[in-house]
């Protein structure tokens, strides 16, 4: 196997990486505070699309985690800068939060239910009947779907919550249409988001606590992998699957001296 060159870039998830249930794993003040003080291009990344990169500053920052807007990116961003390459100046109809109609917003796009040339669907705590029978009816009427990430389900204080990728299926079910999924495991929001930093696969490390998720969009993008395991996987899931990240750790406290 070729000898990778030096880690140059961090691209990190968030929840199961660097927070936990809204409190910060021990380590992630670290390793943030260093990424900063050595001046290393970072990313934070993450699949839910409610938020704007502005609202999770401030909710990370809360936190005692001090991670600028401009390193924070979501997989509404990696959204809209797909539908801003394909078709600029276009039309959706979106289903979602803040997060993705201000960053629809500002590539230009203009948010309707009228002969859309998209539908999006994102993340949200309030999915309405009435909204995804709209959005049926216009991808059956030539609309194409796009979805902002295919998680199945996502946290919540009273147990898991059905997420972006439940809702999809259920609309693919009433359509026949499948949609096209943004956010990880997508490599494209890893080569966006590294475009985003100026950073290069071959000198970038993608930590993340899935293997689905994280690690595959690392490793499809070529980039080193870490997964840590104060997340959902345990050491037991990591030979389940036909890939394997470069290296498993305990948490984010073990990769602070490798900055």
């Amino acid at each position: 196997m070729a000898e990778r060159k030096p880690i140059e870039s961090w691209l990190t998830d968030m929840d199961g990486v660097l927070i936990h249930e809204g409190v910060p794993i021990p380590g992630a003040d670290a390793f943030i505070r260093k990424l900063r003080d050595n001046e290393r291009p970072f990313l934070v990344l993450t699949n839910n699309s409610i938020y704007t990169a502005r609202d999770l500053h401030a909710r990370l920052y809360r936190m005692g985690l001090d991670v600028p807007v401009e390193n924070i990116w979501t997989s509404a961003l990696a959204t809209a800068r797909f539908l801003d390459d394909q078709r600029p100046g276009g039309t959706a109809y979106v289903i979602g939060e803040a997060g993705l109609t201000t960053a629809l917003h500002d590539i230009g796009y203009v948010l309707t239910d009228h002969d859309p040339d998209y539908v999006v669907l994102g993340e949200t705590r309030t999915y309405s009947f009435e909204a995804l029978t709209k959005a049926i009816r216009l991808i059956n009427g030539g609309a194409r779907f796009i979805c902002t990430n295919p998680d199945e389900t996502g946290p919540s204080t009273e147990g898991p919550l059905p997420a972006t990728g439940s809702v999809a299926a259920l609309i693919t079910k009433a359509t026949g249409r499948d949609p096209y999924f943004a956010g990880k495991p997508n490599p494209l929001m890893m080569r966006t988001g590294l475009n985003a930093i100026g950073a290069h696969s071959e000198t970038s490390a993608m930590i993340g606590d899935r293997m689905d998720t994280d690690v595959l969009a690392g490793l499809e993008a070529g980039m080193e992998t870490f997964l840590v395991l104060t997340g959902l996987t345990t050491p037991a899931d990591v030979d389940r699957y036909p890939f394997r990240p470069s290296s498993v750790v305990d948490s984010i406290a073990d990769l602070v001296d490798r900055i």
